[in-house]
């Protein structure tokens, strides 16, 4: 991934130097707006790169968990800097609708931005692909950023193609304070949910899927599940949970019965994630929900197994209790 954002930084510097040739060549706002928005794009390539690389070094004593959270930052960062860009657009656009100015050499500068929204699109798109499949927020916020960075180019290629076909010189303004808003309203999901990552909101569709796998796999000595909890770091989720045993099973048999379910996740996520299970004893009243055969401590008839579900396995009490 660090690969991937260094490409991501350098793709942001070039495009940069390309829209800035354009602004100078056809002396238009709407253009120069965008080559403002690039150096956004610029500074968010290289801090993104500098999250990436600190999310993958390994843990050490000042940072147990990792430094993982750094692509929230990052991520947060990354946002600000988007809608700051669409309010900056938005303030060279009124200016523009106020008081427009003949536009040259558009032909050249078309093709030129043409070729940024064609390259930003492509990269952007593939970033976001790659965020989502390694769970990397700071991958995530620049594939939205050059994404972004696309519909405003596309919306000033509109604009100054209606101005060409027109002559109408405000169009361009009006367009690219549409699209303005659209980058506003991108920027805001992206903060959105960098903040969220940094204040470990529970991503409740991942625990969803989490508990119902852990479900479709249990086992009769697995009596119950409950108070769990998930913080994600990065690349990787760190869940918490506490599991109940029966009361008589020694150290090492509770061991096993854990290490069993640690191992079915392992083998399922990988090290996408990592999972830590504190052990309780049965009660006599758990015995009206354990399914185990022929146990010689049984108290009260079984009647019936409690499904695992997201509404009762985050509750931080034993069920049939």
């Amino acid at each position: 991934m660090v690969k991937f954002q260094r490409n991501i930084a350098i793709l942001a510097v070039v495009l940069f130097v390309i829209k800035i040739i354009a602004w100078r060549l056809t002396a238009s706002v709407a253009i120069f707006t965008d080559a403002l928005e690039s150096t956004v794009n610029v500074v968010s390539g290289f801090l993104g790169l500098y999250s990436v690389w600190l999310a993958a070094k390994p843990r050490d004593e000042n940072h147990p968990y990792g430094h993982g959270k750094v692509e929230y930052v990052s991520a947060a960062v990354e946002g600000t800097l988007i809608m700051v860009a669409g309010l900056m657009i938005i303030y060279h656009s009124v200016i523009r609708l106020w008081h427009p100015q003949p536009i040259e050499k558009l032909d050249i500068g078309l093709v030129l931005i043409t070729i940024t929204a064609f390259a930003n699109g492509i990269v952007g798109y593939r970033a976001q692909q790659i965020g989502k499949k390694n769970r990397s927020a700071a991958i995530q916020a620049g594939g939205h950023h050059l994404l972004s960075d696309t519909y405003s180019t596309i919306g000033i290629i509109i604009g100054l193609l209606m101005v060409k076909l027109t002559g109408w010189l405000w169009m361009d303004a009006v367009v690219g304070i549409v699209f303005a808003i659209i980058i506003l309203y991108t920027g805001y999901k992206v903060l959105r949910e960098s903040l969220a990552g940094i204040m470990d909101e529970a991503d409740l569709k991942f625990l969803e899927e989490f508990i119902a796998f852990i479900q479709s796999h249990r086992t009769s000595s697995w009596i119950d599940l409950h108070n769990l909890r998930l913080i994600r770091y990065g690349t990787v989720m760190h869940i918490d949970a506490h599991m109940t045993l029966p009361w008589y099973m020694n150290v090492q048999t509770a061991h096993d019965k854990v290490q069993e379910l640690e191992i079915l996740i392992q083998n399922a996520y990988q090290n996408a994630v990592e999972l830590f299970v504190h052990v309780d004893f049965c009660s006599p009243m758990a015995c009206k929900i354990c399914s185990i055969d022929n146990c010689t401590e049984r108290k009260y008839p079984f009647e019936n197994t409690i499904p695992w579900t997201l509404e009762n396995v985050l509750k931080n009490k034993q069920h049939g209790t």
